[in-house]
């Protein structure tokens, strides 16, 4: 987009007010016709041509509306991990080593049974015996992945037969087992954490011994105990859960979450305050011992100029929507602001520069002229004031002084930092001597020119400078417990505005997110 400047439109009288007055004055007195009705007709017309200047006298009024960035609505990943090695710890503490003991006297070891002796079968007797013995775990193994925990807990039995028909003191079986508990996760509405728990074991070599031939099995007997401690690790993983700390987790990153992240320190402050609306839950996996569960907030983001905004209030942990959360997005809006004061040395460093050559002046010629202030702030109808405290003087005539003032609506087209002023307008003259060569000279090309080039490359620094300052803030930012991390992926521009603040080019960026929790630890 070229960048255009608007001419002004005031038109400025081809002569000054008291040479025009001075001139019918004389010629009433040539005639040597006073009287009082000539005297009253010379000072109507001096009135009349006054009337013919209709530039105030005073400058533009000043905006005071401050600049006010509307809120977006932000999607932000939110990763919880929580480290199983936690829930081994607990289960093993839940789950102690010694799982049962056996002391039953007058069991039957052997039924009876028919036998062929010679020609006549005969009936063995039941063998009694007392069986006594004890089953012990090893350590508990939590392996897990994709959407499974596996808790494998190995089993070691020591099982005896003693008094077997009155003939053996004792026999003594030793045998090994495997549990395997397959557990699968869910998280209930109030964000705790439930499971649902399958459990199966196998002996590796069945408890028995061998008396007179026969095989004694004291699998029946162990399978029973072993049921009682099946039903026991079932309602302990789903209590043990609680150790995971999911949910405190979870509650702690929403509510820090409620805060403000710095997004520029300075020139000027910039604040995006970020208000959590909702949490939706997506899912978990399993991987390198360690539960990751997926996590969406859906959050509204405000851009402050200034001071750091209070935080927002802080809401109760709302209920689990069960929603698959997509790719964090963030949507923020960037104030670039152009603060009035710091335009001024920019604009007159570009007129000193300028002056340093005469200004080519309609009607007039070349005119030297020197600035000695600038003066810009925001006035009313979202326009800029600029006053130019500035003397001029043509080549042979009489030095002019005062301050021009003039006013312009800044333009740009969506996406362009390349500004232009539309409806560039002398809007004011004060203390001036001269006006009719400062109106004129105000109206060059020279002048407005000068003005829009200023603040066009002030605009492109300005935005170049405060994307690459926001870009390394949010790459990582820790607030108190939380850390936030951003990527800005897209970043695009609205059209200038003139408020009271400064002149304001809306921009949004767009990019990735998360927020996870990291808490400080204490320092000794």
């Amino acid at each position: 987009m070229k960048n255009t400047t608007a001419r002004a439109t005031v038109s400025t009288p081809s002569r000054s007010i008291a040479e025009a007055a001075g001139q019918i004055a004389g010629a009433f007195f040539r005639e040597n016709e006073l009287s009082s009705v000539s005297i009253v007709s010379a000072l109507l017309c001096v009135a009349c041509l006054s009337g013919c200047d209709r530039t105030p006298r005073e400058a533009p009024p000043r905006a005071t509306d401050t600049i006010s960035v509307p809120p977006q609505t932000s999607t932000m990943d939110v990763p919880i991990v929580a480290d199983m090695d936690k829930l081994a710890a607990s289960l093993e503490q839940a789950v102690p080593r010694r799982l049962w003991s056996i002391d039953k006297p007058g069991q039957t070891c052997l039924p009876p049974k028919k036998v062929k002796i010679l020609f006549a079968k005969i009936k063995t007797p039941a063998i009694q015996c007392r069986i006594t013995g004890t089953v012990v775990r090893g350590p508990l193994v939590l392996e897990g992945s994709g959407k499974t925990i596996i808790v494998t807990m190995p089993l070691h039995a020591a099982i005896s037969a003693r008094d077997v028909g009155g003939v053996l003191s004792r026999e003594t079986a030793e045998a090994d087992a495997r549990v395997r508990a397959v557990v699968r996760l869910d998280i209930a509405r109030d964000w705790s954490p439930r499971a649902t728990v399958s459990i199966a074991y196998d002996w590796t070599d069945e408890p028995h011994v061998d008396f007179l031939g026969q095989r004694i099995e004291f699998t029946s007997k162990a399978d029973a105990k072993l049921a009682g401690v099946v039903e026991r690790l079932e309602r302990s993983l789903p209590q043990e859960l609680g150790r995971l700390q999911l949910r405190e987790q979870i509650a702690q990153v929403w509510g820090s979450a409620f805060t403000s992240v710095q997004l520029n320190r300075a020139n000027p402050p910039v604040w995006m305050r970020i208000t959590p609306r909702q949490l939706s839950y997506g899912g978990y996996t399993i991987s390198r011992n360690r539960v990751n569960l997926a996590l969406g907030m859906t959050a509204g983001t405000e851009t402050f100029v200034g001071d750091r905004p209070p935080d927002p209030q802080r809401r109760p942990l709302p209920d689990m929507t069960r929603t698959q959360p997509g790719p964090g997005r963030i949507l923020f809006a960037i104030p670039v602001i152009a603060d009035y004061p710091q335009l001024e040395p920019v604009l007159a460093k570009a007129l000193a520069k300028r002056s340093r050559r005469p200004f080519e002046v309609p009607g007039v010629g070349a005119v030297r002229a020197q600035f000695h202030q600038v003066t810009v702030y925001g006035t009313t109808g979202d326009k800029i004031a600029v006053g130019l405290r500035f003397s001029a003087a043509a080549e042979g005539g009489e030095p002019a002084q005062g301050t021009i003032w003039l006013t312009a609506t800044p333009r740009n087209a969506v996406n362009d930092r390349r500004v232009a002023f539309d409806d560039l307008t002398v809007a004011g003259v004060a203390d001036s001597v001269g006006t009719s060569l400062l109106l004129k000279l105000a109206n060059t090309p020279g002048i407005s020119g000068t003005v829009s080039a200023a603040l066009t490359q002030n605009f492109e620094k300005d935005f170049d400078k405060l994307i690459g300052k926001i870009t390394r803030a949010i790459d990582e930012k820790r607030i108190g417990d939380i850390i936030v991390r951003a990527r800005v992926t897209d970043v695009r521009t609205g059209q200038l505005k003139a408020a009271g603040q400064g002149v304001y080019l809306p921009v949004w960026g767009r990019g990735t997110a998360t927020i996870s929790l990291a808490p400080v630890r204490a320092r000794n």
